[in-house]
């Protein structure tokens, strides 16, 4: 396997499985693997066929955990550091918007992490399950010292509330399955052996049912949750350029705790 990881899709009787495979990273996404998320979306989007989208992490450890760290070495300092993450930012986003207008339902199956741009994923399904032990958040201000787009600010707190995201922002907290399942979130907790079951229980009631209704539906509350966004790139410029930053990311590289200073 590359270890620029790989996004495969399947398609049987009406449902698509996507998998992000990366296990030997807690499937950590690398650029390559955003353009094929993409690329399947884009695929999907069309095929009036599949009936339901499920969205699943292989090696039972992680969904998603985020984005591949390493691959921020590569941005500038100061301005262009502030440059690059805007762009960085509005590629996750243009990823998210082409998950969210899927016309199909979407299922994410959450088995252990599902962090960063892995919560950004799932959120943008229509439906999770998870195992008992998934764990939620963004603890960017414990390791990375960046930020997320206003865009990705707004579905997270549509699906989670602000309180929640306050949370996982600012005290970097992560939140556990059953207080996701409390606040809906989460549409069901299954076991690890029962997974398998529920997801094929939930697909099928999704296909059973009117897909216009389905698609316009979706769109709605798509546009309910991003309408009328404001301007952002200003803060993650502020964020990206930062010495922090790129103290964060030299120190997630080197396995060592960072030093924040504030600027």
């Amino acid at each position: 396997m590359s270890d620029t990881g790989q996004v495969h899709l399947r398609i049987e009787a009406g449902v698509a499985s996507v998998v992000f495979d990366r296990p030997q990273a807690r499937n950590a996404m690398t650029w390559a693997m955003y353009e094929q998320l993409m690329a399947i979306c884009e695929q999907l989007r069309t095929d009036a066929a599949v009936r339901v989208a499920t969205f699943r992490g292989a090696g039972g450890e992680a969904f998603v955990a985020g984005t591949d760290i390493a691959q921020f070495q590569a941005f500038g300092e100061g301005p262009q550091g502030g440059a690059d993450g805007v762009a960085y930012e509005q590629r996750i986003d243009a990823c998210m918007e082409m998950l969210g207008t899927l016309p199909m339902p979407t299922v994410a199956v959450v088995e252990g992490w599902c962090v960063g741009g892995g919560l950004a994923i799932a959120t943008g399904c229509d439906f999770r399950l998870a195992v008992p032990g998934a764990r939620f958040g963004v603890p960017i201000a414990r390791t990375l010292g960046n930020c997320l787009s206003v865009a990705n600010l707004a579905r997270l707190s549509a699906a989670w509330g602000m309180q929640r995201v306050r949370r996982m922002l600012l005290l970097a907290e992560m939140i556990h399955a059953d207080e996701a399942l409390a606040c809906g979130y989460l549409h069901a907790i299954a076991g690890v052996s029962d997974m398998d079951a529920a997801l094929r229980t939930l697909c099928t009631q999704l296909s059973a049912l009117a897909p216009v209704t389905q698609r316009v539906s979706k769109e709605g509350l798509r546009r309910l949750a991003t309408h009328s966004l404001p301007h952002d790139h200003d803060l993650i410029s502020a964020a990206y350029g930062s010495t922090d930053f790129r103290e964060g990311v030299q120190a997630f590289v080197d396995k060592r705790a960072p030093v924040w200073k504030g600027q």
